[in-house]
């Protein structure tokens, strides 16, 4: 079925970063349900995202797919300047792509992998924000917008032992969200972060145990993993009108676990 869209009515548009696998993915096609025309980004794995390009299509709504390295600066205005010439003007940006690495302890550190860790993390996020504000402040003839930051439940707990670097660059971006928040709360855009738990995605896969989620499920209040659907209806509330009142706030889905 087709969207109608009124003639005056101005098209909502999306830029989902990492948005072609678990918490992206999920987020991508309910934004895809709510109207939005999304362009998805991602890093290499083309025959997914075209997989999902296909199914938001079906939704009636218009997607553009884009490859990138959020932590390479000429990529990402490259991305955001083909978004400004396909779509339109952005009103929403998910900051979701990230790296998770294999687990180690302190010990075991190295500055390539920090360097690597936080250029994806922290910087992409930083240089995807810096865009999106240059076409959503009032003071660059924008008309505002919003912007949610997936964190991680990680960034309270430290994640001893297993992903100390990935906790401390997700703790950076529960500081980045709180920052931007009171920096461009007075030019339309609002500012929030949400902080999955134990989710079943392929990150957990990446960092060396798959099966992490089904190992420690029974520490959570909830007993249960998290579902990245159950995440993207917080970052979908976050990114529309119904949390006009809300910026600078972060939004635990961890089943319980803070």
């Amino acid at each position: 079925m087709t969207r109608e869209v009124d003639p005056v009515e101005q098209p909502k548009v999306a830029l989902v970063t990492g948005g072609s696998r678990g918490i992206g993915r999920a987020t991508s096609l309910l934004l895809a349900q709510q109207g939005y025309d999304l362009c998805i980004n991602y890093l290499s794995n083309q025959e997914r995202a075209l997989s999902l390009q296909s199914e938001i299509l079906a939704l009636g709504v218009r997607c553009m797919l884009y490859q990138a390295d959020v932590a390479d600066e000429v990529a990402v205005v490259a991305m955001f300047k083909a978004i400004d010439q396909q779509l339109g003007p952005l009103n929403a940006l998910v900051n979701n792509a990230a790296l998770m690495l294999p687990q180690l302890s302190i010990e075991q550190v190295t500055s390539a992998r920090l360097e690597q860790m936080f250029s994806v993390n922290v910087g992409g996020s930083f240089l995807c924000a810096r865009e999106a504000v240059l076409r959503m402040a009032y003071k660059h003839g924008g008309a505002g917008g919003s912007i949610v930051n997936v964190s991680s439940l990680a960034a309270l707990t430290g994640s001893p032992d297993e992903y100390l670097d990935y906790a401390a660059s997700k703790g950076a971006i529960d500081t980045f969200t709180k920052g931007l928040a009171k920096e461009v709360s007075r030019e339309g855009i609002r500012v929030n972060a949400v902080r999955p738990g134990l989710i079943y995605t392929q990150m957990h896969r990446d960092g060396g145990e798959a099966d992490r989620v089904d190992r420690v499920k029974g520490s959570l209040p909830l007993g249960r993993g998290g579902t990245p659907e159950e995440v993207a209806e917080a970052i979908c509330w976050l990114l529309s009108e119904r949390a006009s009142f809300s910026t600078g706030g972060s939004i635990n889905v961890s089943g319980g676990l803070n």
